[in-house]
């Protein structure tokens, strides 16, 4: 299926982030939740501490740049050290028990996801020995893309290894983007803020690691570009054929845009819930979909393009509170299949 299509059926699936820090628990809960038409992913686990958290996780799977830990953040040096060592352990960890538990089933899931900080939120969030913002230099943001690209490849062929024949899909998530492209991310001193990206330059990473993924056998890509209008305006034009957008923060004008772009064939992730403000009726949800969809003329079957998530935090609750998170966006896409299904 080309670039995370989850087939005719409405599916369910999160952003990647999971409480906790065991491996071996928090891939059980989520490929137990995510059966049928849904798509568990290879949950991270910040609780471990630094490592795990976005950008140290992103940055344990590039080729050939080496990186540290400082009071200031993420910084690209010139050996690897002990954090380099602590975030690749970590990630080997996850992939390991995704393929003990994934070798336990009797079913395996076809479908897995992951998830990285895209080229330019890591661009953003890691630092040049001198301590500013990789983003500050053009030759630095290019080796950091093509490692990005490089690295993500081999992790997309390491899981499929693990994975029993799942379809791999990458989700890049890109928080920082819209400050990135609006020149809203401050320097090192915070006194000033740096010039803005280019767009055709965030159109051209995001298509390097797209590029990257489908080589390497990957079913795709989805970006995840934040809620700003720059930021999405940039992610449409990209290769990725699947976007994930925060369902409440969509502009009017910005459905319009989706519409258009789902009836073109791409598909639309939509975040319609946050667990860490407690778990809506399923009904509520659904008509928050439908209400969307309904005001820019869409018509019911073509749900079909549609996965609903969360937004992240899922790490913050309880493994029970983010298990019981799962089961809500898995009936809320049960009872939008049943509505794309009658017509």
């Amino acid at each position: 299926m080309p670039d995370g299509t989850l087939g005719p059926a409405v599916g369910a699936t999160a952003p990647g982030d999971w409480p906790g820090t065991d491996p071996h628990e928090a891939n059980r809960a989520v490929r137990g939740e995510f059966g049928g038409a849904n798509l568990p992913f290879l949950p991270s686990l910040p609780a471990r501490g630094p490592g795990s958290d976005a950008v140290g996780r992103t940055l344990g799977v590039l080729v050939d740049l080496p990186f540290d830990l400082q009071p200031h953040g993420w910084r690209l040096v010139q050996r690897p050290g002990k954090d380099q060592r602590r975030a690749e352990s970590a990630l080997s960890s996850d992939i390991n028990a995704l393929g003990d538990i994934a070798g336990a089933e009797e079913s395996p899931a076809p479908r897995v996801k992951l998830h990285l900080h895209g080229p330019l939120s890591l661009a953003a969030g890691a630092h040049l020995h001198g301590g500013e913002r990789v983003l500050i230099d053009p030759g630095a943001r290019r080796e950091l893309y093509e490692s990005l690209a490089a690295g993500t490849a081999d992790l997309v062929r390491r899981v499929s290894a693990v994975a029993r024949g799942a379809e791999v899909v990458v989700q890049f998530d890109e928080p920082d983007a819209d400050d990135v492209l609006t020149g809203r991310v401050p320097t090192a001193s915070g006194y000033r803020t740096l010039r803005a990206l280019d767009r055709r330059e965030a159109t051209e990473a995001w298509d390097l690691v797209t590029a990257s993924v489908v080589a390497a056998g990957g079913s795709g890509t989805v970006l995840a570009p934040g809620h700003g209008d720059v930021a999405v305006d940039a992610a449409r034009s990209s290769a990725a054929r699947t976007l994930s957008l925060d369902l409440v923060r969509i502009s009017d004008r910005g459905w319009e845009d989706l519409a258009g772009d789902i009836e073109s064939g791409r598909r639309l992730w939509l975040a319609i819930l946050d667990g860490r403000t407690g778990l809506p009726q399923v009904r509520v949800l659904v008509e928050s979909v439908l209400a969307a969809w309904r005001r820019v003329g869409l018509p019911v079957a073509a749900l079909a393009s549609l996965t609903v998530t969360a937004l992240p935090g899922l790490d913050t609750l309880t493994p029970t509170g983010a298990t019981q998170a799962l089961t809500r966006l898995a009936q809320a896409a049960d009872a939008l299949d049943q509505v794309r299904a009658e017509g």
